[in-house]
């Protein structure tokens, strides 16, 4: 289930930041992506709740570091 939810991340991630050769892993943050600005982020989390149909809290979204935190907070939501 985590590699299917990291596929379908990583290809919202390519599509936002338009790069078709991205590759995102559970270790990837805003620092290894240079074009992953505040704007940039709001645009991916509605884009993940879109794709999975869930609803991050704030409170949420501010404790997370990496993709990989991501990862399993998506994975808790759609369980």
């Amino acid at each position: 289930m985590e590699n299917q939810i990291l596929a379908r991340v990583e290809a919202i991630f390519r599509d936002i930041f338009d790069n078709e050769a991205l590759v995102v892993s559970r270790a990837t943050s805003a620092v290894d992506i240079e074009e992953w600005d505040s704007l940039n982020n709001i645009n991916l989390i509605v884009a993940i709740e879109k794709e999975f149909k869930i609803k991050f809290i704030l409170t949420e979204l501010d404790a997370l570091k990496n993709v990989g935190e991501m990862i399993d907070l998506i994975g808790q939501k759609i369980q």
